[in-house]
């Protein structure tokens, strides 16, 4: 049958993670492959998810007081230079546009690998007076690293995100806000891409070059990897005497302004793929979803199905709802349904419309259900609101499946070697522990937990007296 067909074209995750990923993003129609090496396309499955996410995303910034602004994509090179540990931290990554035309630039300029540069530019002209303080500014637009290995998503050479940019006259405003950003994506994440989190802060080694202090939210992958899902910088006044932005303050002495930073991109496309899908495809959490009901007519070419179908549409107008009128076989639309992660499928056909029910079909679990049609939209709406919780809950309850606690080094290689997942394990604040763990495991910290908890006494890997209890493990 076609759709037995569609189910075993996909990998199994449990045979070939990354083999069915690339499936899956493929078959779902996502993406594809450029000709440009290491880029990508978004088709408009892909890109609609990513507008879903921009919208809300969007929505939460300004009800705390963010503006939209738009900084050129190019940064010329003495620019980079003024912050020496941010483009220490870049230069490996940096593409260079060394001609305009068929002219040498008598400077070369790098596409953006990120904006903290131009902003810094713009605000020492733009800030003069406490007045002009706070600047909340963010911007939509791509970036570009010059990545080595890449994956859909994950990983490309030019991505999309969205970076927020703000200056702060005092430093306590600073880190309010950076807090404050990374609670928003935390609440995103969990409230609208199903996705639990863990908040915490980076390690001096895994900061943002530049940065006094980053924030991040890690998720975890079905495949027990970690991947950092949104960050949240404290610039402190490094920035600001690098670049000289200076404001005279109510006291009229002139000082440095305070700064933050805040990301997330297109990798969150990948998150919601690996932390939800399973091997029919994707499934997407039904406030993320482009189209969140497909009704799906069974035996369309007879009379008044088709009719039945549309009127069915009016009455689930309150969803982003479709009509999959083409003429595949009812058992091929399941499939392709499935495989696009629709969150619930409405199955009608003439003795349905005889006893005046549909039935409901929800991706996420599979259950189906026969429902009146006179209460169809309430039904549909309660579906929709219960996949988006227990969604949530199952990530959250394999997260927590895959998380162990290590209390010495031997239980710490154990776990990395044999339990993916998160490992929780107490650690001294050196540097050199960092490197010995990523040298013998590959595993990093990922975050100190804002929840901090005593495990032991001692480090983990050196024995020493524990500072932090750490999150480690494999990441992408």
């Amino acid at each position: 049958m076609a759709s037995d067909k569609k189910v075993e074209a996909i990998t199994s995750m449990d045979v070939d993670f990354a083999q069915w990923y690339t499936d899956v993003v493929k078959k779902a129609e996502l993406m594809d492959y450029s000709s440009v090496k290491g880029c990508m396309i978004f088709k408009p499955a892909g890109y609609a998810l990513w507008e879903n996410i921009q919208q809300e995303l969007d929505r939460r910034f300004k009800a705390t007081g963010v503006q939209n602004v738009y900084m050129p994509m190019f940064i010329p090179e003495s620019l980079l230079q003024r912050e020496k540990d941010h483009v220490e931290g870049f230069a490996p990554e940096v593409a260079w546009v060394t001609h305009g035309g068929l002219q040498p630039l008598q400077e070369r300029m790098c596409v953006r690998p990120t904006s903290e540069t131009l902003f810094c530019d713009f605000y020492k002209n733009d800030i003069q007076s406490y007045r002009d303080l706070p600047k909340v500014y963010n911007q939509w637009c791509s970036v570009v690293r010059w990545e080595k290995e890449t994956r859909p998503f994950l990983r490309s050479r030019e991505f999309l995100w969205q970076e927020g940019h703000t200056a702060h006259a005092t430093a306590e405003e600073a880190e309010e806000r950076t807090q404050q950003m990374l609670n928003l994506y935390a609440d995103f994440c969990e409230e609208f891409l199903a996705i639990p989190v863990v908040r915490g802060r980076k390690t001096d080694k895994e900061k943002f070059a530049g940065a006094e202090a980053t924030y991040t939210i890690e998720a975890l992958m079905h495949d027990g990897k970690a991947l950092q899902s949104g960050t949240s910088h404290n610039f402190g006044d490094g920035f600001a005497k690098a670049f000289g932005i200076q404001f005279t303050d109510k006291d009229n002495k002139l000082k440095y302004v305070h700064q933050t930073s805040w990301g997330m991109t297109t990798r969150l496309i990948g998150a919601v793929i690996m932390v939800h899908g399973d091997d029919n495809g994707l499934v997407l959490p039904p406030k993320l979803a482009p189209t969140q009901v497909m009704i799906v007519p069974i035996m369309q070419k007879k009379e008044g199905v088709l009719d039945k179908a549309y009127e069915l549409k009016e009455v689930l107008s309150g969803f982003r709802v479709k009509v999959d009128d083409t003429d595949k076989s009812p058992g091929f639309k399941f499939a392709e349904q499935e495989m696009r992660g629709i969150p619930v499928r409405v199955e009608i056909g003439p003795k349905d419309i005889e006893a005046n029910q549909a039935v409901i079909a929800r991706r996420d679990t599979g259950e189906k259900m026969t429902v009146s049609l006179d209460e169809i939209a309430a039904k549909v709406g309660e579906v929709l609101e219960t996949m988006q919780h227990e969604m949530l809950e199952r990530a959250r309850m394999h997260r927590d499946a895959h998380t162990t606690v290590a209390v010495n080094y031997e239980e710490f290689k154990d776990a990395v070697a044999n339990k993916p997942g998160f490992i929780k394990a107490m650690w001294c604040g050196e540097q050199a522990c960092e490197d010995k763990i990523k040298e013998d495991t590959t595993a990093t910290s990922r975050c100190m937990p804002f929840q901090q908890e005593q495990l032991s006494d001692v480090c983990v890997c050196c024995g020493k007296p524990a500072k932090k209890m750490v999150y480690w493990g494999k990441a992408y």
